[in-house]
């Protein structure tokens, strides 16, 4: 939903109504809001031409893509979380990992994390998710759970193992990081379903069953 966040930017009067953002030439759907996602008869990828009278009656904006704009935007936030921490890694054009170890002696984290997503609203208009835990494939699952749990401040910290393991029950196993679609098939048909689950199982066994990336998956889980 960046590129679509982009034009509400610049655009605040749809701030709370549904945005799309269309492909090169509108030629399909590419990125919505959560209120566009919520109409859940708009597909992604779907061609415009099919959807164009079930945007207008459902009051969906929609956008020609502006890359330059999503880049330069993405740029701004990357700058900002650059100045917290001097280990970035820019994941994608919308997502990044800060290492926190050399600041959790001086900081509370989750206050901490409160504070960037205070400046990077202020100074760049966009409004931002952050997750705190000890690895990352928990602070993507941190993540999620901010979005479940509806967290007003937009920041969610799992460190304890009893916050862990609730976050990890309620997390479906298609939504561990790197666990595809015919993964989760393989499984679901092993009665694993949930992040807890594959936590729990032995890695050793998952690199001979499986394999050594979804070995490092359960490593990171636990």
């Amino acid at each position: 939903s960046f590129y679509a966040t982009c034009e509400q930017v610049f655009r605040p009067d749809l701030w709370g109504k549904p945005v799309v953002v269309l492909s090169n030439n509108d030629g399909c759907v590419i990125a919505a809001n959560k209120e566009a996602k919520a109409l859940s008869e708009i597909p992604m990828f779907e061609p415009f031409f099919k959807i164009k009278k079930l945007l207008i009656d459902n009051n969906v904006t929609f956008f020609s893509s502006n890359y330059t704009l999503y880049g330069e935007m993405s740029q701004r936030v990357m700058n900002i979380l650059s100045s917290f921490s001097p280990e970035v890694e820019i994941y994608s054009i919308d997502e990044a990992f800060l290492g926190l170890d050399s600041l959790e002696e001086h900081y509370n984290l989750y206050d901490f994390g409160c504070h960037i997503r205070s400046l990077v609203k202020q100074w760049t208009g966009v409004p931002v998710r952050i997750g705190i835990a000890p690895t990352k494939t928990l602070t993507k699952i941190a993540l999620n759970e901010a979005k479940r749990l509806n967290v007003p401040t937009k920041v969610h910290q799992i460190s304890t193992t009893k916050e862990i393991r609730e976050a990890l029950v309620n997390t479906p196993v298609n939504d561990v990081w790197g666990v595809g679609r015919r993964l989760t098939e393989h499984l679901n048909k092993a009665k694993i379903t949930n992040a807890l689950q594959l936590a729990e199982l032995d890695p050793n066994y998952i690199k001979r069953k499986f394999s050594r990336v979804l070995e490092r998956t359960v490593r990171e889980l636990r």
